[in-house]
Order: C-alpha cells, then sequence, then structure tokens
C-alpha cells in the first residue's frame, strides 16, 4: 500500500483501466467465445506492462504543484485512458473503427452514455458489458475526485457553500490548498471508504433486479449504468427489461444516489449533522419532478379529454408512472425511458415535448454526485436569491433570515452559481457553433451539445422529434462531442481553474 501511494494517480488509474478489461475477458469465456476473451486478456497484459513501465519511471516523484498536478492528472484521465479502452473495443468489434471506438470510449467513462450503435445486436455481449464496466469506472472515478479533489479545491458544485466561492481557489492567500499537497493519503483514505459503498450499492441492485426476473448481464449491466448514471444498455434501455415495472421501483429508489451526496458520503465533507429531509438539492428534486409530472399528466389528460379517449385507471397510472420515472432519470442524467413513457402519449394522442428533457437534463442532479449538469445546489442558490430578491420588491425593509449559511448561498452562492450558469451558456454556444461548421442541422446541434455538456447521452434519442444518430455524425463532429463530454464531466470552472496564473506561478 505504501508503495502504490508513491505513484502518480494517472499511474494507478492506468492500471485500474488495464486490469479492468479482464472482466469481459471472464464473461467472454464464460460464453466460450475464445477470440473475444484472448483479446481483452492479451490487452490486459499490454496494459499492465504499460502501467508497470509508467511506475518504474515516476515512482517517488513530487509535483511542485499540487493544485495543478491534480487538475492535470483529471484532464489527462477523461483525455487519454479512453485510448486504452478503445483498443480492445476496436479488436473485438466488428467493421469498427478505431475512431468510433475512441468516442464510444470517452462517451462511456465520462459516463455520458452517448452511443454510435443503436442497434444492440451488432455489438457481442462482452462489448456491452465492457461499456458499462468503463462507465461504472468512470462513475467511481467521480465520486472519488469529487471528495479528494473538487472539495478542497471548493470546485464542481461545493463553491456555493464556501464563503468568497471560486475566489478562495484562484487567490494566492488559499492556505487549505497548501495543505493538501499529499494527494495520495487523500485518495487512499476515500477510496477505502467510497468503493465499498459503490460496489455494495451496485451489487444490492444487481441481486435485486435478478431477483425479479432479469437476466443476470443485462441486470449488471444496467446496476452499473444506474449508479454510474450513464444509461447505457445492452438491450436499449429498462423499456425492454423483463423486470418490468418492478424492476422500474427498483431502479427509482437507486437514482436517490444521484440526487444527493448525503445519501451515501455524509460526514466527508464536514456536514456530519446534516439531514436528508433537509438538504436543499433533495428539495429541488422533489419540486422539479413533482412540478414536471403534474405539467404533463395535465397535459395529457386534458389530451385524452379533447380526444374523447375514455380513462382507465390502469392508463392514468401508467401516465403518472411513466413520467415519474423518466422525469427522475433525465433529472439524474441517466436517461432511461419508462416502458410507460409512450403509454401516456397513446392514451392522450399527444406528443411529450422533448424539450422537458433537455431542461432537466441541463440542470442534472446532486453535487459529487456522478450526475452531470449544472447541478441542483447551483439551482438552489439562484432559486433563493430570486425569492429573497421577489421579497425585498414586496418588503424593501424586510430582513431575510436563514443564519449565515442562508445568506451566503442567497449573495455569493448565487453570484458564483450565475457564474458557472453563463458558462455553462457560453459552453453551449461554443460547441453548436462548432457542430453547425461541421455542417450538423441547428436543431440537431442543439440537442446535442445539451446531451453531451450534460453527459446525458440518450437525449439524441427522446428529445428530439425523430431520434438523432451519433453514428451519421461527421468524424469532426464527433471529435467536438467528445471533448464536449470531457468538459461536462469536468465542469466548465476546473478547467478555467487550470488556466488561473496564480496556481503555475506556485
Amino acid at each position: 500500500m505504501a508503495a502504490l501511494r508513491q505513484l502518480p494517480f494517472f499511474v494507478l488509474l492506468m492500471g485500474i483501466a488495464s486490469a479492468a478489461m479482464l472482466v469481459p475477458a471472464l464473461h467472454a469465456y464464460a460464453l466460450s467465445a475464445t477470440e473475444v476473451m484472448q483479446t481483452f486478456f492479451y490487452a490486459s497484459l499490454l496494459g499492465l506492462t504499460l502501467t508497470l513501465l509508467a511506475a518504474l519511471a515516476t515512482t517517488g516523484r513530487e509535483p511542485r504543484n499540487a493544485a495543478l498536478s491534480q487538475l492535470m492528472t483529471l484532464v489527462l484521465a477523461f483525455g487519454a485512458l479512453p485510448l486504452m479502452f478503445a483498443v480492445p473495443f476496436y479488436e473485438v468489434g466488428q467493421n469498427v473503427r478505431f475512431t468510433d471506438a475512441w468516442f464510444e470510449m470517452v462517451s462511456s467513462f465520462t459516463t455520458t452514455g452517448a452511443t454510435l450503435y443503436e442497434d444492440a445486436g451488432r455489438l457481442q455481449p462482452s462489448l456491452h458489458l465492457w461499456r458499462a464496466t468503463v462507465g461504472w469506472l468512470g462513475g467511481m472515478l467521480t465520486w472519488i475526485v469529487a471528495v479528494a479533489i473538487f472539495a478542497p479545491m471548493n470546485l464542481g458544485g461545493f463553491e456555493v457553500r464556501t464563503a468568497g466561492g471560486i475566489a478562495q481557489f484562484t487567490s494566492g492567500h488559499n492556505t487549505q490548498i497548501g495543505r493538501i499537497a499529499k494527494l495520495q493519503d487523500r485518495l487512499s483514505r476515500y477510496t477505502l471508504t467510497l468503493v465499498p459503498i459503490y460496489t455494495g450499492l451496485t451489487f444490492l441492485l444487481w441481486i435485486g433486479l435478478v431477483l425479479l426476473g432479469e437476466v443476470p448481464y443485462v441486470a449488471l449491466c444496467h446496476a452499473m449504468s444506474v449508479l454510474s448514471t450513464s444509461g447505457i444498455s445492452p438491450i436499449g434501455g429498462v423499456y425492454y427489461a423483463t423486470s418490468g415495472f418492478w424492476g422500474e421501483v427498483l431502479i427509482f429508489c437507486f437514482f436517490a444516489f444521484a440526487i444527493s451526496r448525503l445519501t451515501f458520503s455524509r460526514g466527508m465533507f464536514g456536514d456530519s449533522d446534516a439531514r436528508l429531509s433537509r438538504d436543499p438539492e433533495v428539495f429541488m428534486a422533489l419540486i422539479l419532478v413533482s412540478g414536471t409530472t403534474a405539467l404533463l399528466f395535465t397535459r395529457h389528460w386534458l389530451g385524452s379529454i379533447e380526444e374523447g379517449t375514455t380513462s382507465t385507471i390502469s392508463s392514468l397510472f401508467a401516465s403518472l408512472w411513466g413520467s415519474i420515472f423518466t422525469v427522475t432519470s433525465f433529472l439524474t442524467t441517466t436517461g432511461y425511458e419508462s416502458r410507460y413513457w409512450e403509454g401516456a402519449a397513446d392514451w392522450s394522442g399527444l406528443e411529450t415535448p422533448g424539450l422537458f428533457l433537455v431542461g432537466l437534463a441541463l440542470i442534472g442532479g446532486g453535487a459529487a454526485t456522478t450526475a452531470g449538469g449544472v447541478k441542483l445546489l447551483r439551482v438552489y442558490a439562484l432559486f433563493r436569491h430570486s425569492e429573497r430578491e421577489i421579497e425585498r420588491l414586496l418588503h424593501p425593509s424586510s430582513v431575510g433570515g436563514g443564519g449565515r449559511e442562508a445568506r451566503m448561498i442567497r449573495r455569493q452562492g448565487a453570484y458564483i452559481s450565475w457564474v458557472f450558469f453563463m458558462l455553462f451558456a457560453l459552453s453551449i454556444a461554443a460547441v453548436m457553433l462548432s457542430l453547425a461548421l461541421t455542417g450538423v442541422q441547428f436543431e440537431t446541434t442543439m440537442i446535442l451539445t445539451v446531451a453531451a455538456l450534460s453527459t446525458t447521452g440518450p437525449l439524441a434519442v427522446f428529445a428530439g422529434e425523430t431520434p438523432i444518430s451519433y453514428a451519421g455524425l461527421p468524424d469532426a463532429a464527433k471529435a467536438i462531442l467528445a471533448a464536449a463530454m470531457v468538459l461536462g464531466r469536468l465542469e466548465t470552472l476546473a478547467l478555467i481553474a487550470l488556466f488561473n496564473p496564480e496556481i503555475w506561478r506556485r
């Protein structure tokens, strides 16, 4: 263990990525797919050999600038590791180009879940398992990085609750950054804490789906994809799952881990006295899910009256549950569609506007979770600030209560949240313009951009009037979307902090 702590973080990630290739190798061996098994096994050996060589060359090296090293490691991890992941995918896949394999692995590792292979039967089962495994590893890395790197730097949504917000990180007087130079110590401590939780939750969901009648292989892929919010499925989503309604109910319960970090990491951020019932992110999620569901349900109900459709208890319940599950799924940026989602449209005769799903994916889930988007905590800060401003218009002499933290969220928290929201909007504009220059139509660019930056790949299938195929995009557009996925996973503030001159001077 002591020797591992001396290795750079990226070298450790290389070793984990190489060892993970044994999972699809064992699966292929169980299916008697000898060629697939050999490919993944040899790729694992090659990766472990490269890891060993890199370890020998970098052991004991201390970075002169801890903050810069940590951020650069994250950029390198999400930018370079997919190249390793793509090697066995390229070798095993039939008529698969390496650029397409790379795009698929970037999408999986950033937990986006966008796929070039809408026909699930085109890929071997072991490749679907590999996609889900890579997404699962990306989700685990997101958990660990949020606690070990982003939280001490006041990034990833934590700047909302910190006095001074991002200014503490970008200033030269941040004493906290000086105390976190030993990244390996924090990584080892939080890894030993979070990995068993992450693995245990995945195992529980897997066993639960199997007991509900799901095929074990499909259940494992769905379990890993739900915990990582990647939305990867070997059968095209839970719409075709044999676990049925109760399988969706079980998956719905596990969406909670993408809404609030208090569901799995209470006490790790100095919030040991925090309660889930008082968590602002849970509060915002309840408002968004209930409000959107009510709007959709009312729309379909009025549409059924206009169409003269007979309303039965089963059709009412199907419409209600389909909306609740799908809305929550896209809010957590998972992107699974309930099997009852289309039933609501059949009942009322109206199509569900995809703009609802785009808006929910933009908002995203909780801070320090695997969900992408703007984050619920930032939206909560803007909500409280707007509420206070309206109150001041009605009562100019009123005093806002709630204590020091509430005042900080309404002021500095709302300010930095608005800055991030503007940066996110500028990122959307820049990516859309870049995609348009490659020849992609405007409406398509909007959906694809939001899907990439919010790490919600299935938006391309459900948000538009007709499904959008990633396979039909030119290579330049795929490269732009891959970069947008990495940007959405790391967040704009982290990359801006990377280019802050104060960091480079330390």
